[in-house]
């Protein structure tokens, strides 16, 4: 009797240890989806705060962007009647004195009184503005800006008179409602130089054959011949998609100089530059082309 029973009182308790087990392992499975679902919840929070942020920020910038087109033109604008009215006098006390009273609309108090006698009363000369080049306007810092500008004078002086081209650099401060006022003397500088920038030419690489070559040739001498006076109807015999508009002016075609000719997709890019004489002038006139042709029924320039 006492071996019976402790065989039983011994499965009872292997039975209460396999149900132990059981219960852990559910409460483990669980627990790691719940991470699951709350790690890409996150995720995709994320994911959609990036987008949305970069959405603000691209519009953001595109507000800036357009406000500063409009800043320039206020600024050009400022800049040309400022110049006009600063380097304009004549050897005449009356003048001189509207110049001053016209010149503080522009300046700052400070440098109303530093440009006080830049006209002295006793100037042997006139001077008459003629053309102003504004060369560059660009930021400084927070609402200030750098003009280079040129101004042509007419300088006379008893009967004696002579053009005088000079470049100067101002500085513009510009107030949160737009109001403009300069803040740096008109001074010395220099015109932008010519670049020593050389393109790279295009070359004839050997992808079209000398047939071809001879074709897109004749074709191109045919409708260079009637383009200058060619209609828009007529164009669409030659052109798709508005490559080239109608010029309707009378020139003389003259010739096609060192044409440059590759295949590139099925299509035929050609650089080639055109030789004109302009009826009016009796000029010579070279237009520069970079075109796309492609071949149907007839060439047709696409681009």
């Amino acid at each position: 009797m006492r071996r019976f029973f402790k065989r039983k009182e011994k499965q009872t308790t292997e039975t209460k240890s396999r149900k132990m087990k059981v219960r852990t392992v559910g409460t483990r499975k669980k627990t790691v989806t719940l991470l699951w679902i709350l790690l890409i919840g996150s995720l995709a929070f994320g994911i959609y705060k990036n987008f949305t942020a970069i959405d603000q920020h691209t519009v953001h910038e595109r507000e800036i962007i357009e406000t500063k087109i409009m800043d320039m033109n206020a600024i050009e604008s400022f800049t040309k009647n400022f110049v006009k009215d600063y380097y304009t006098w004549q050897n005449e006390k009356d003048s001189i004195e509207q110049r001053v009273e016209k010149i503080s609309h522009y300046l700052t108090e400070e440098l109303q009184a530093l440009n006080t006698d830049t006209v002295r009363d006793d100037i042997p000369t006139s001077s008459n503005v003629g053309n102003i080049d504004i060369w560059s306007v660009s930021p400084e810092n927070d609402n200030t800006y750098a003009v280079v500008y040129s101004v042509d004078q007419k300088i006379m002086e008893d009967k004696n008179s002579e053009m005088v081209r000079s470049t100067y650099r101002i500085l513009l401060h510009q107030d949160n409602v737009g109001n403009l006022v300069i803040i740096q003397s008109p001074t010395l500088w220099s015109l932008p130089n010519k670049s020593d920038y050389e393109p790279q030419q295009p070359e004839s690489n050997g992808t079209v054959d000398s047939d071809t070559v001879q074709e897109v040739t004749e074709f191109l001498e045919t409708f260079f011949t009637f383009y200058p006076t060619a209609t828009e109807q007529e164009l669409d015999y030659y052109v798709k998609n508005n490559a080239l508009p109608p010029i309707g002016k009378d020139y003389l075609f003259s010739g096609l100089v060192k044409p440059v000719f590759q295949t590139i997709e099925n299509q035929i890019k050609v650089w080639v530059t055109v030789k004109y004489i302009d009826e009016a002038t009796k000029a010579t006139q070279y237009s520069q082309y970079i075109l796309t042709l492609e071949k149907d029924t007839n060439w047709m320039i696409v681009e």
